[in-house]
């Protein structure tokens, strides 16, 4: 029982983790990645669909993003989707190509975008706690249901506490590269 409710909270705290990825990747930087276009959203044939499904999505060099839409049709739908994204970028279309200049951070916009990186460490590490807790309060419902000894349940809560400890650090690692990635010229 102890071991299927620590493999639940390891489940869920690696997961936290991978949210918290996805969620430093759509934070941009001063440069040109696939994956800032990630989460914007085109509507095809009366659906909405990931940008990457009907387009092709390069890096052309550092600071631009060129994107080949599969049909020739779709380019204003490209256009319109990026200019109403959150991204404040402004696509520039030669023909069937579209291009991304992204305009270098300004020092004041680095800092806003590291609080923006704590913020969102600050969140995964609430939800690890959140976990965490759920975890002990189960710990403690099997000791009053007389499952486990008071030994079991005082080992288990430090063998979470231990669990949590590796993934904060992991959480803190992340923040650190991302913000020294972002103060980078």
């Amino acid at each position: 029982m102890i071991e299927e409710i620590m493999k639940d909270a390891d489940t869920r705290m690696s997961k936290t983790l991978e949210a918290l990825k996805l969620d430093l990747a759509k934070i941009r930087t001063g440069r040109a990645h696939p994956s800032l276009l990630d989460h914007v959203t085109v509507e095809y044939y009366g659906s909405q669909v990931p940008l990457s499904q009907v387009a092709n999505i390069n890096v052309q060099d550092s600071r631009t993003l060129s994107i080949t839409p599969w049909e020739k049709t779709m380019v204003g739908e490209i256009e319109k989707a990026i200019m109403n994204s959150d991204l404040g970028l402004n696509p520039s279309t030669a023909g069937d190509v579209i291009r991304i200049p992204l305009p270098p951070l300004t020092e004041e916009r680095r800092k806003d975008l590291n609080k923006v990186v704590r913020a969102e460490g600050e969140q995964a590490k609430v939800a690890l706690r959140n976990i965490r807790r759920d975890a002990i309060s189960s710990f403690k419902e099997l000791l009053k249901e007389k499952e486990i000894t008071e030994d079991e349940e005082r080992k288990s809560e430090e063998r979470i506490q231990k669990i949590i400890d590796t993934y904060v650090k992991q959480v803190d690692d992340m923040l650190v590269e991302k913000e020294k990635e972002l103060m980078e010229i």
